[in-house]
């Protein structure tokens, strides 16, 4: 059968509507078509996985604990409408603060450590992001197929560019 292969994604921007770190489940927001990729994907036999900067943690502005109590709540609410999100990966840090770390995108860390917990096949993985750090990080852990969700972009390093996610349906 294979290796089994992701499905990842961005969280703020892709997942949900991009407020500036959201932490508190009262302001998530889903992005419209999101629910319908994933499920499209899922019939497909891909794991969903979400890897997510979150520098907020390292600002101060939320707390680890936040973050996971938003991230348990996601798991839940998916699952509420038949979606398994497999697992979600975060980078709590900021360069500024903490240095350089392997997590962050573009850093591949968040993939990498995906990769050796589900024993994924990259090449046949697909990541999408709203943000170029997003497809740099796929791309530096072997993810073959990146799409850039983006009203703006004109050129990515992504393989497609998507205004909306309902084109991916």
């Amino acid at each position: 059968m294979g290796l089994p292969k992701a499905l990842f994604l961005d969280r703020d921007g892709v997942v949900n509507v991009e407020k500036n770190y959201l932490y508190k489940i009262d302001d998530f927001e889903l992005i419209d078509g999101i629910l319908d990729v994933c499920r499209r994907y899922e019939a497909q036999g891909y794991l969903i996985i979400v890897v997510t900067n979150q520098s907020g943690i390292s600002r101060g502005y939320y707390t680890q604990e936040d973050f996971k109590h938003l991230s348990d709540w996601m798991i839940q609410h998916f699952k509420s409408l038949g979606i398994t999100l497999t697992h979600i990966y975060h980078c709590p840090h900021h360069e500024s603060i903490d240095g350089q770390c392997d997590c962050r995108k573009p850093e591949p860390g968040m993939f990498l450590e995906a990769q050796r917990d589900f024993d994924l096949d990259m090449a046949s993985s697909v990541m999408i992001g709203d943000n170029e750090r997003d497809i740099q990080a796929a791309i530096r852990a072997g993810v073959a197929t990146n799409i850039l969700l983006s009203t703006q972009a004109h050129e990515s390093a992504a393989n497609q560019i998507v205004k909306s996610l309902k084109e991916l349906l």
